[in-house]
């Protein structure tokens, strides 16, 4: 491989990012639809699949459920990111791994709305735990080598955040097409005469996994390795490599700000349906046109963002539009409580968090690989692929931790008349935010890592 990988023309950017649209797709079908397909409100017309009595008086079983598939991740993402980071495959150290993780992914992503009954049973629990088991192993095997390549693809700073803004953009469309599920169940069980939801929204989920594992093929179309990449294989053992990735100062602060903050926007991405089926009183459909209504707007802030941290680097950007979330995620509390309609409820605060989704959508991936960058240079390994595997893990868990703790709320009232579980799920996101925020501000960032 070449010490500074070819640089990317505007197609081979676009084929690299249609990659993170197949992988958001799937991974935002499960944060937002999976609760509300087997825990649905009582006025959804769908039957409840989990059952919902708790276990010491706090943690629903499907809580739990989700919460123990993660105990594999513990093991998988350090070692996927080992064999990536040390793999002499003549095509390369990523792509040959992302080739053989698309089909089961976008199988299992499938089988996660196939029950084993259409009623509440226990059984649909041991399903789910089988099946995030072989989804995220196999998500995994493509979303580390697929992270990794960002900082090999990139040769400058400004490369990077030009590159994790394509990054950010389509994961953000991923958040749309996802969104898009309960829209195209709909049209499906009217033009296709389903007798039920449940058969519309598995015919609308498989659609779409199947459109994601399609975009999850782009890359591997568009980009040579050899060529377009740069770096050499890590030769550091699996053990060094963990502790020296652990041990890196920034990368704690960082991966635990982060991991703050995507428990937060899981916690209100898994409520979106509630919010607006219970809080607002608006049909579920509505949630696409909301979430794609604020990613219109987000892109307007792109250049900003590139000319803002051109100015002040990222560290005190990314600080602020954490804080700026945080505050605005209170809102939720109060939906259906205002003296707005509902529709200017949900489309006003999607439009207000527009901005800072746009820095926090951008910024992570540049700073990350900043560190990686930095850490490379340093210690003479590069290690990409651990890095982005630690940071994958921790994401991983605080998307469960997110979905864990809405579907405890659940518990406290989930339904019109009986909401107090759903409104404090705002609270949570919100103080999550906060607390990500003032923690962020001990991050140091690196010398030469602005533009």
């Amino acid at each position: 491989m070449n010490d500074e990988g070819a640089t990317l023309n505007f197609w081979e950017q676009a084929g690299y990012a249609a990659g993170m649209l197949g992988w958001s797709v799937l991974t935002n079908i499960i944060t937002v639809m999976l609760i509300y397909f087997y825990v649905p409100p009582s006025n959804a017309d769908l039957p409840v699949l989990a059952p919902q009595f708790a276990v010491f008086g706090l943690f629903s079983m499907l809580s739990l459920v989700l919460a123990g598939g993660r105990l594999l991740d513990a093991v998988t993402d350090p070692l996927i990111a080992y064999f990536s980071d040390g793999s002499k495959h003549p095509r390369g150290r990523r792509l040959p791994f992302m080739r053989v993780a698309i089909l089961p992914s976008v199988l299992f992503a499938i089988l996660f709305f196939t029950p084993v009954t259409y009623q509440e049973s226990e059984a649909n629990l041991w399903w789910l735990a089988f099946v995030q088991a072989g989804f995220y192993f196999s998500l995994t095997l493509y979303i580390i080598p697929y992270n990794a390549l960002l900082p090999e693809l990139a040769n400058t700073p400004k490369e990077k955040v030009r590159l994790s803004a394509w990054l950010s953009f389509t994961f953000v469309l991923g958040i749309i097409i996802s969104s898009q599920t309960p829209a195209l169940a709909d049209w499906i069980k009217g033009a296709f005469q389903f007798g039920t939801r449940h058969g519309a929204f598995q015919w609308a989920i498989g659609s779409l996994s199947l459109l994601s594992g399609f975009f999850m093929v782009i890359p591997l179309l568009t980009l040579d390795e050899r060529r377009h990449a740069r770096g050499e294989p890590a030769t550091v053992p699996l053990g060094h490599a963990l502790r020296q990735t652990l041990g890196n100062r920034n990368f704690g602060i960082f991966i635990t700000a982060d991991f703050a903050y995507f428990v937060s926007l899981t916690i209100i991405s898994s409520g979106m349906l509630y919010f607006l089926r219970v809080l607002l009183g608006l049909p579920e459909a509505i949630g696409g046109q909301v979430m794609g209504a604020m990613v219109v707007v987000s892109l307007v802030f792109y250049p900003l963002v590139i000319r803002v941290t051109d100015i002040f680097g990222k560290k005190w950007p990314l600080a602020i539009a954490l804080f700026m979330l945080g505050l605005l995620l209170f809102a939720v509390f109060f939906f259906g409580k205002v003296p707005l309609s509902p529709r200017s409820q949900i489309f006003g605060f999607a439009i207000l968090c527009a901005l800072p989704i746009a820095f926090l959508g951008i910024l992570p991936y540049a700073i990350i690989a900043d560190i990686a960058d930095a850490d490379g240079r340093r210690t003479g390994q590069q290690k990409e692929g651990m890095f982005f595997a630690v940071r994958n893990f921790t994401v991983k868990m605080g998307q469960t931790l997110g979905i864990m703790t809405f579907a405890i709320l659940t518990l406290f009232g989930k339904d019109p008349g009986n909401d107090w579980g759903i409104r404090l799920a705002g609270l949570f996101g919100a103080v999550l935010c906060i607390l990500a925020a003032l923690l962020f501000t001990r991050f140091r960032e690196q010398e030469g890592s602005r533009q």
